[in-house]
């Protein structure tokens, strides 16, 4: 048992980062495959779980803002539709379409995701078990750092471009 350990921790001690990372956590692409949070290891990420016909969702715009102005300095911002609050369209493809024309949406984007309940995805239950954490509503924000580990978590209230967000993707990508 004792050599199965120090043979871990050494593979570990040399193992890619993507291996290192803490949450090695991936979700049906939208577009097609996948989307691998460890692939984003060394950027800030904020995931956030959204709805097509919801009072928030207003907030796509501020999405794509923060994509925009951050994106070019290592953002990434990542939209996980669900419908577990019951205001999401009936199909990826028209969440798709919904968010490219009313918003010019350009973010990745899950297929529909659950992010509460016994199919939660394992991202969502993750943050439940390390943090006490999951989505009220629709349009919570949760912001991981450049290891993986999160950062902070904001509910539907905080708008994406609110400073107090900001300031946390900010000191994020200067350091």
């Amino acid at each position: 048992m004792r050599i199965v350990i120090a043979l871990t921790a050494v593979f570990l001690a040399f193992a890619p980062a993507a291996v290192r990372a803490e949450n090695g956590f991936r979700f049906a692409s939208i577009d097609g495959g996948e989307i691998a949070l460890d692939d984003y290891l060394g950027h800030p990420v904020l995931v956030v779980n959204t709805a097509s016909e919801c009072g928030f969702t207003p907030q796509y715009e501020g999405l794509q803002v923060l994509y925009e102005r951050y994106g070019p300095q290592g953002l990434v911002v990542l939209a996980v539709p669900s419908d577990d609050f019951r205001q999401e369209l009936s199909s990826e493809a028209k969440v798709k379409e919904f968010c490219e024309v009313n918003f010019g949406l350009t973010i990745p984007m899950t297929e529909i995701t659950h992010v509460k309940g016994p199919k939660m995805h394992p991202f969502y239950r993750w943050l439940f078990d390390t943090r006490g954490f999951k989505p009220s509503w629709n349009f919570n924000k949760v912001l991981l750092g450049p290891d993986g580990k999160v950062v902070e978590t904001w509910g539907s209230f905080t708008k994406p471009t609110d400073a107090k967000l900001t300031r946390r993707i900010e000191a994020l990508l200067s350091s």
